[in-house]
C-alpha cells in the first residue's frame, strides 16, 4: 500500500481523538445505566477498569465507528452531536460483536489483556455481550428518527450474523476442490463480518443528521468498501505483520488453519501445489509463509484492498457530503488500509 504523508496520517489520527472526546461523555453513561456486575465487564472491554473495578487506562480500539458515526452526521450538513446516539449504538454493538466473536473462536486476549470471557467466565461474558446489545437497541430507539435508525443497525447486524456464521463455517471446508471457499465467497463474508457495521456506522449517523436516502445509501456502501480492504490487510498483517505491532503471533493465522485471502489467492497457483499438507502445522509455518507470498497471496490481497479502496473513496468523492467531513472521511480510510509496509 502506499505509505501516507505524516501530516495525512496526523490529520486522520486527530479526527479519531476529537470522535472519541464528543462520545465517551454518553458511551460511558450508557453503560453506567447497566447493572453493576454486567457493567464492570463492558468497562473491562472498553479498557476503562481492571477486573474487580479498579480504573486503568488499558489500550481501547481506535473508535473507528463511533468516528464514521459522528463523521456521517458532519457530512450531512449537521452538528457531529447528531450522530452521538449512533456512535454510542455502533460501539457497543461491536464490543458485543467482540466479546461473543472472542468466545466463539477460543481467543484468549484481546489487546494485549484477558479476554472478557477468560477472565470473568464464559457465562458471563455471553452475558455482558446480550447486555451491551439489547443497550445499542434502546440508544438508538430514544434518538430522533428512533425507528428508522433500529432498523438500520437491526439489517447490519443480519449481515453481520451471516458473515460470522460463514467465517465459522469456513474453517470446516477444504482447502481445495470443488468444496474449496472462493475469494468471493470469503469478500462476501467480510463485507458481513466487518464491512456491515463500519457501512452502518456511517449511515445512521448521516441518518441522525438528516441525510437523504440516496446519501445514506452511498455512506453505508462506502463503509462497506472500506470494511472489506480493512480485513485484506489484516489477513496479510496476520502472516507478515510484525508482532510488536499486531500483538498476534508470527504466522498465527497459518497455524489455526484460517481461510485467510492471501491463502486462498496462493491456492489458484500451481506454484501453491504444497502449500495444502503445510498449512496448520508450526513446524512449517515459515515455508507456508514463503510459498503464499511466491505465488501471488500477498500480492492479491493488497491489490484487492486498493480495489475496495478506490471503491469507497469513489463514492465520498460523488455523494453530496459537506466537503470538510468527506476529505476528514477520506483520510480515516487512508488511514485504516495503510498498514503495510
Amino acid at each position: 500500500m502506499t505509505a501516507l504523508s505524516s501530516p495525512v496520517r496526523e490529520s486522520a489520527r486527530h479526527v479519531l481523538a476529537r470522535c472519541r472526546e464528543l462520545v465517551q461523555p454518553d458511551l460511558r453513561a450508557a453503560v453506567g445505566r447497566l447493572h453493576p456486575w454486567v457493567a464492570e465487564m463492558a468497562a473491562y472491554s472498553f479498557g476503562w477498569c481492571e477486573v474487580g473495578g479498579a480504573p486503568a487506562a488499558a489500550p481501547g480500539g481506535k473508535g473507528v465507528r463511533q468516528a464514521l458515526a459522528v463523521l456521517g452526521a458532519e457530512a450531512a450538513g449537521a452538528d457531529g452531536r447528531a450522530g452521538v446516539p449512533a456512535a454510542v449504538a455502533v460501539e457497543l454493538v461491536h464490543a458485543f460483536s467482540l466479546l461473543h466473536d472472542d468466545i466463539m473462536d477460543g481467543d484468549t486476549t484481546r489487546r494485549r489483556r484477558p479476554a472478557v470471557w477468560h477472565a470473568y467466565g464464559t457465562g458471563p461474558a455471553v452475558l455482558a455481550g446480550d447486555a451491551l446489545f439489547a443497550l445499542a437497541v434502546d440508544t438508538l430507539a430514544a434518538a430522533p428518527e428512533g425507528p428508522g435508525a433500529v432498523r438500520l443497525l437491526s439489517a447490519a447486524l443480519a449481515d453481520l450474523v451471516r458473515g460470522q456464521a460463514d467465517d465459522l463455517l469456513f474453517a470446516a471446508r477444504p482447502w481445495t476442490g470443488p468444496e474449496r471457499v472462493t475469494a468471493r465467497e470469503y469478500e462476501a463474508m467480510a463485507e458481513g463480518k466487518t464491512g456491515a457495521l463500519l457501512g452502518c456506522a456511517a449511515a445512521l449517523g448521516a441518518a441522525l443528521g438528516g441525510a437523504p436516502r440516496d446519501t445514506v445509501a452511498a455512506l453505508d456502501r462506502a463503509g462497506r468498501h472500506l470494511g472489506v480492504a480493512f480485513q485484506l490487510v489484516d489477513d496479510v498483517l496476520g502472516i507478515w505483520g510484525d508482532p510488536a505491532v499486531t500483538g498476534k503471533p508470527v504466522g498465527g493465522d497459518l497455524r489455526e488453519r484460517k481461510k485467510t485471502y492471501p491463502v486462498l489467492a496462493a491456492l489458484g497457483s500451481p506454484a501453491a501445489r504444497r502449500l495444502p499438507a503445510l498449512l496448520g502445522s508450526a513446524e512449517h509455518a515459515e515455508e507456508a509463509t514463503a510459498l503464499i507470498e511466491a505465488a501471488g497471496g500477498r500480492t492479491a490481497a493488497l491489490c484487492e484492498a486498493r480495489v475496495h479502496t478506490a471503491a469507497a473513496r469513489e463514492l465520498l468523492t460523488t455523494a453530496p457530503l459537506a466537503a470538510g467531513a468527506a476529505a476528514e472521511l477520506t483520510g480515516l480510510l487512508d488511514l485504516l488500509v495503510d498498514r503495510v509496509r
